[in-house]
């Protein structure tokens, strides 16, 4: 990074200190179990479990599923290490723009904020084309025609005026929804272990022994533990409003990191031995063919805690869908809202409300959600198959790049930057990280298709986004720092 674009980034720095009430967010306001709650939402638990179990099963490895999560959990939990280290260090209110341009200046931090924003926004309409689809069915039920994209767009109406509210009460709605549906899942998991299992009792070995997770096609399987492991990065950006930012934004995301593999992990397994490891790729198979994806999962509760489970776990899975929408919604607010403070988006979208919300970047992402959802339902098309499956795989392999550009930009900073010793948090951790998610992303890549359940074109123009808003990110930026420089030459 030359001289000059130093010295813009220092100005750059100082001016994005919020110096106005009408720019500040709610500082010391949310603690470490707040911001997992907002973490732990976003990989909405019951939709990840009931959605993905039987596609990972039935055509990932079979009964070694739940081994991916553990391996996807260890190779976060590295990445980890250098990202908390590096927290310590540089102002993380940016998210990944931060930890990038700490590392190589703005244009690649601007070129990072937008693959973040791609991977936000996409899964969160995806996950909206989901609920969209679970809401409508579940009126048919009742006697009711409704199209999927009116409740949609009603939620999306009730997730912005949340958004616009202060951040403690969007920390308890979320903390309520999260705790009812992991609630139903773990009350599942331990009535199996503590009865034994199915018909072939408790075998941890089938499900987390290295050759049971080889097994088949263990690369879908990982496509789809890296989708739970989704968001606990934006621990990050709540660092201006939480408590002593430091230590919290550290705290919560190893927390986040241990309890989303652990919790995918034990309940994917317990689901496992539900079935018998021998029988459940059948299992998953049949609830494949059937159309209906979530029967592999709800059956399994039905059948264990009683008839009651089924209606709950389908409001649950609304629930569910709705926490994960509104922790997305939060999080690309804040990355709208440092962005225009760095201004590298209109300076508008920096202004916050009484609430101390960023309620003008409320309103812009609302606008964009409707934008992209609009199509799918113009022309008709599926909200399952099109929208959430195309969306959900956009977002896995736009997240894994920026993964890995984080990654690089950690070992980087710190061989600038000696403001921690520590070989292992600085280099080794991270440097292995980056080796280990350039694998995923092959895994992803290499995979696309069956990820995104379309055909060979769809897949390749749904990665080449990826890209364009990596190259968009980079002009924007480089367009900032010339208007900058004009005047000091």
């Amino acid at each position: 990074m030359s001289s000059i674009e130093a010295s813009i980034d220092d100005r750059d720095d100082a001016a994005a200190t919020p110096t106005t009430h009408s720019t500040s967010l709610r500082a010391g306001t949310i603690g470490v179990l707040g911001i997992v709650f907002f973490v732990f939402s976003t990989q909405a638990p019951l939709t990840g479990i009931a959605g993905a179990s039987a596609l990972a099963v039935g055509l990932g490895n079979g009964a070694g599923a739940p081994g991916a999560y553990l391996v996807v959990g260890l190779v976060i939990m590295l990445f980890a290490v250098g990202f908390v280290a590096m927290s310590r260090s540089v102002d993380t209110h940016g998210g990944f723009y931060a930890y990038v341009k700490a590392a190589f200046g703005r244009r690649l931090g601007g070129a990072a904020a937008w693959l973040a924003i791609l991977t936000y926004v996409s899964v969160q309409a995806g996950m909206y084309g989901l609920y969209g689809a679970s809401f409508s069915a579940l009126l048919a039920n009742l006697g009711i025609t409704v199209p999927w994209w009116i409740p949609t767009l009603a939620t999306v109406a009730f997730v912005h005026f949340m958004g616009t509210r202060n951040i403690e009460l969007g920390a308890k709605v979320l903390a309520v929804l999260v705790g009812l549906e992991t609630s139903v899942l773990l009350a599942f998991a331990l009535k199996v272990v503590f009865t034994g299992g199915g018909p072939e009792g408790l075998n941890l070995a089938a499900s987390f022994g290295p050759s049971a997770i080889m097994t088949g096609a263990p690369g879908v399987a990982i496509m789809f533990a890296i989708a739970s492991m989704f968001g606990f990065e934006s621990t990050a950006i709540y660092s201006q409003e939480a408590k002593d930012p430091k230590r919290t934004v550290a705290r919560a995301t190893y927390l986040s990191v241990c309890l989303i593999a652990g919790f995918f992990a034990f309940v994917s397994w317990t689901i496992v031995s539900f079935y018998g490891a021998s029988k459940v790729g059948d299992a998953a198979g049949a609830a494949l063919q059937s159309g209906d994806t979530t029967s592999f999962v709800f059956g399994a509760l039905i059948k264990t805690l009683g008839p009651w489970a089924g209606i709950t776990a389908q409001v649950l899975l609304l629930t569910s869908l709705l926490a994960g929408v509104m922790a997305l919604h939060n999080s690309v607010n804040r990355y709208f809202h440092s962005l225009a403070l760095h201004r590298s988006l209109p300076s508008v979208l920096a202004r916050t409300n009484r609430h101390l919300a960023p309620s003008r970047a409320a309103i812009a992402q609302t606008a964009l959600t409707v934008v992209l959802i609009a199509p799918f339902a113009i022309f008709g098309l599926d909200p399952v198959l099109t929208l959430f499956s195309w969306f959900s795989g956009l977002s896995v392999a736009s997240l894994l790049v920026v993964y890995v550009l984080t990654s690089v930009a950690v070992v980087v900073y710190f061989r600038r930057n000696r403001s921690d010793k520590s070989i292992w948090k600085t280099l080794i951790s991270p440097a292995a990280s980056t080796l280990l998610l350039i694998g995923l992303l092959s895994q992803v890549v290499g995979n696309f298709n069956q990820l995104i359940g379309g055909d060979e074109t769809t897949a390749v123009v749904l990665l080449a986004v990826v890209p364009v808003f990596f190259i968009l990110g980079l002009v924007l930026e480089r367009k900032n720092v010339r208007e900058e420089l004009t005047p000091t030459l």
